[in-house]
């Protein structure tokens, strides 16, 4: 590089952005989604390919927390979408299906992965053991919600019966995660911070305070015709001292930017969700690459001796076959057909950017070491990658016949939520 910090951060952050527009275009031409190939173009810039020196070469350790900066606010900015997009109506309009789907998809990798987690708390926990197995257990169970959205609508499934339901699940399953790894963070960092007391004050404060004052502040706009791009500079403002108190508290600001969207009206309809929508997603599109090509980076496998590949080989098979098997088990029981049970099996083993943003999480919290990190990325990157193939041998079609449960029949298939909205990953 130049020398230069400034000059370094911009060609850094031209050749992160290039790479990653290289590498979405092959994935996407491959039929993976764009996370993977974010990936794959930060592990050719990881220490595995270039050794350390080069590494450091192509991402100075000057021009690392610039660009870190950038990709936090693009991991802000996602997950209020994601926060945004969670609706409780359309989780009601197929209660049973969805909550057999999510019950048997969470619990059962959950238990299969602190199981798996115990023996290797020795050595792969660099502090509490309770906090890396809890962890390990939530890591399992997670579905990526936008990636998920984005291969159904990538394959015109999205409307589908398999879909609606997988994506109500995989919605309901995001929120069963997310505050499962607040406890963890929570219990993790417990120690000496009195501020985590105050968590119920910021939730509180969320709900009955900020909820009304943005559905006062966008009906408001809505009726002086104001477009959404006077809107969102004050929601960004909204959403960054979200973040700030989340991380005040102690907790990881992704669940603050969550937070904040989960309190956004839902009565904001239309065009005008549609434009807040698309403002916020042009930041994220911008930002949130250098988020993951920055995880890629961080991966590296070649110091792994037997031992190692063993206990990342066993990652995978467990997280493969305990989400399947909990996702179908789940699925039957709710009283769905084999024939609908297996595609929906397959597609919650969608992990995706969800399990990297975690594992990410958990390397800076100290729950998991630099090797465990390292396991966990590759676990997801090939749980992602096997989706789509899969899906494929399942042999579901976008205009196949609805097949749902009896008690489901009749519901309001409308209320499904759209994947056009969440592109990212």
């Amino acid at each position: 590089m130049t020398g230069n910090t400034l000059a370094d951060f911009f060609l850094t952050f031209a050749l992160v952005l290039g790479a990653a527009k290289v590498f979405v275009t092959l994935a996407r031409r491959l039929g993976q989604p764009a996370v993977v190939g974010e990936i794959c173009a930060g592990l050719l810039a990881s220490p595995m390919v270039l050794t350390q020196a080069g590494s450091d070469a192509v991402l100075p350790a000057d021009v690392k927390p610039l660009l870190g900066a950038l990709a936090n606010v693009g991991l802000a900015t996602f997950m209020f979408i994601v926060g945004y997009e969670i609706d409780a109506g359309f989780l009601r309009s197929r209660r049973k299906a969805t909550m057999g789907l999510v019950a048997g998809s969470v619990a059962v990798p959950l238990v299969a992965g602190a199981a798996l987690a115990v023996p290797l708390a020795r050595t792969y926990a660099p502090g509490s053991h309770t906090a890396f197995v809890l962890f390990v257990g939530v890591a399992m169970s997670v579905t990526a919600f936008p990636v998920l959205a984005r291969i159904l609508a990538d394959r015109g499934l999205n409307r589908h019966p398999v879909g609606g339901l997988t994506l109500a699940a995989a919605a309901a399953g995001d929120l069963v995660a997310w505050a499962c790894l607040a406890g963890v963070v929570a219990y993790a960092g417990a120690a000496g911070q009195w501020r985590m007391m105050l968590l119920p004050v910021y939730l509180t404060v969320m709900f009955a305070v900020v909820r009304p004052l943005l559905g006062a502040f966008v009906e408001r706009a809505r009726a002086r015709e104001a477009g959404a791009a006077r809107i969102v500079p004050a929601l960004v403002v909204g959403l960054m001292l979200s973040c700030a108190a989340t991380e005040w508290l102690g907790i990881h600001f992704i669940f603050g930017a969550f937070a904040f969207g989960a309190v956004m009206p839902r009565s904001t309809r239309g065009e005008l969700r549609t434009q807040i929508m698309r403002h916020m997603e042009q930041v994220g599109h911008l930002l949130l690459p250098l988020y993951f090509v920055v995880a890629g980076t961080k991966v590296d496998l070649s110091a792994f001796d037997l031992a190692a590949l063993l206990t990342l080989a066993a990652v995978i098979a467990v997280a493969v076959a305990s989400k399947a098997a909990g996702s179908y088990a789940g699925a039957r029981l709710s009283g769905l057909p084999h024939a609908t049970a297996v595609p929906a099996a397959v597609l919650m083993n969608t992990r995706g950017l969800t399990e990297i943003v975690i594992v990410a999480v958990a390397l800076e919290m100290g729950l998991i070491n630099q090797d465990f990190y390292s396991m966990m990325v590759v676990m997801a990157v090939v749980t992602t990658a096997m989706t789509g193939p899969l899906l494929k041998l399942t042999r579901v079609l976008p205009e196949a016949s609805p097949v749902l449960p009896p008690d489901d029949s009749t519901a309001d298939r409308s209320a499904a939520p759209s994947s056009k909205a969440v592109k990212t990953g």
